[in-house]
This record gives structure tokens, C-alpha cells and sequence, in this order.
């Protein structure tokens, strides 16, 4: 089953749910904020997107810059941030068995359905 790791504040991942309805598939809705996925769910997000911690996340959020920029911080420490901090997770992220991307733009969930 597809999952769509989402924020309904978002408007790129408001974008990427519209692709997903308009594509007819069947897929799940994962609010990340309110249901933060662990580390070991994260772990395995980042092994199907085939990136590294810090490309998953959002380096704008006030978070970020006032607790973690500039600082030397591993794959697993990055991770623990994530999970404690959903607000850095980029969005959407969507999995379709293992084959996943981040829907920035919202165009590349079209390369997984």
C-alpha cells in the first residue's frame, strides 16, 4: 500500500494528496505531526529514498537553525532529531513498497505510482 507521510498546512503536500486522489490508487494518510514516525520507521524511510538523514530535512525551520545548524551531527543523531522535532521532516514523503520519494515538487510522486 502507498503511504503518503504528510502536513495538511502544507500546500506542496496538499499538492502531492491531489496527485495521489486523481491517480486512483489506494493509499494511506499518515499525519507525521501528530503520528511521528520512530526512529527505526525513519531509518527505513531514509533507506528507500536512498538519501541521507540531513537531505530529509527541512533546514529553513527555526528549529533547525537555533539547535542544529552548523553542528557536526551523525546519520543516527540527525534521525533523533527528526523524531523529536517532526517539524524538520520534508514533505510529502511518499512510499510505494520500496521505491519512495519527497514530493519536492509534487510532480516526482508520478515516478512511484
Amino acid at each position: 500500500m502507498i503511504k503518503i507521510y504528510h502536513n495538511p498546512r502544507c500546500s506542496k503536500s496538499r499538492q502531492g494528496l491531489q496527485i495521489l486522489e486523481q491517480s486512483g490508487t489506494q493509499f494511506e494518510i499518515i499525519k507525521y505531526l501528530e503520528v511521528t514516525p520512530s526512529e527505526k520507521e525513519l531509518t527505513e524511510i531514509l533507506e528507500i529514498l536512498n538519501i541521507p538523514a540531513l537531505d530529509l530535512i527541512r533546514k529553513t525551520e527555526k528549529i533547525w537553525k537555533e539547535n542544529y545548524k552548523g553542528k557536526e551531527l551523525s546519520n543516527k543523531e540527525l534521525i533523533t532529531a527528526m523524531v523529536k522535532n517532526p517539524k524538520l521532516i520534508e514533505r510529502p514523503i511518499v512510499i510505494n513498497n520500496k521505491k519512495g520519494v519527497v514530493g519536492r515538487p509534487p510532480e516526482n510522486i508520478n515516478t512511484i505510482l
